[in-house]
């Protein structure tokens, strides 16, 4: 897939997830996150929280910052107890594997009631993914239907991101929408089926239709 002019090309292997991830495309909207947990040395604390809307490949990002840190990862700050992240707190700071705790929200919207846990996240550096941009949701439809067996034509994300909700819930319910349209009709994923399918369910805007593509990504 060619790059599109607005992303940033990623060193190493975080171009790429495990073997059950498709890759990690980055865009401005992750960007600094990404920078940020790839330069654990300059952490003032060696602990950071993650967060982001599902499906922004945040858990992605946790695995290969696993993976390339050794680091320990907290997926959910509700999926273990306060006791348990307050231990692996301690054990990042003493000098351990560096801590990431992927969240919906920061830690000031968590509901924390041990008070010696709750000070020391008051100093953890919080990383947000932002909702995003064309050029980036354009590469993510065209990644999650690879991911799926399908070679997507160019012009089939184009055409779609300009007329839907620029979220990463709904590109997710758009792939799995045209995905199971072309199994069901037994036709191949173009522009008659995106806006015959899309408009059926609702998924894009019948106002925005006729509507431009003004964004050059590659």
């Amino acid at each position: 897939m060619a790059r599109p002019s607005g992303q940033i090309a990623l060193p190493l292997d975080w171009s790429a997830g495990g073997s059950n991830d498709g890759p990690l495309i980055v865009g401005t909207s992750n960007a600094d996150a990404v920078r940020y947990l790839r330069h654990v040395a300059t952490w003032p604390v060696r602990t950071a929280v993650l967060t982001g809307p599902r499906g922004s490949g945040r858990s992605l990002m946790g695995r290969l910052f696993a993976r390339e840190t050794g680091g320990r990862v907290i997926d959910g700050h509700d999926s273990v107890s306060e006791e348990e992240m307050f231990h692996a707190w301690n054990v990042a700071q003493a000098g351990g594997a560096p801590l990431l705790i992927v969240a919906d929200a920061p830690p000031a919207a968590w509901d924390v009631a041990l008070p010696d846990l709750r000070s020391r996240l008051g100093a953890v550096p919080v990383l947000t993914i932002g909702e995003p941009d064309d050029c980036l949701a354009r590469d993510l439809i065209e990644a999650l239907f690879a991911q799926r067996g399908i070679a997507l034509a160019l012009e089939v994300a184009a055409y779609i991101v300009p007329r839907m909700e620029r979220s990463y819930a709904m590109i997710h319910r758009v792939v799995a929408a045209l995905d199971a349209a072309s199994l069901e009709q037994g036709r191949r994923v173009g522009i008659r089926l995106a806006r015959e399918t899309l408009l059926s369910q609702g998924l894009i805007d019948p106002d925005l239709l006729e509507r431009q593509d003004g964004t050059t990504c590659r």
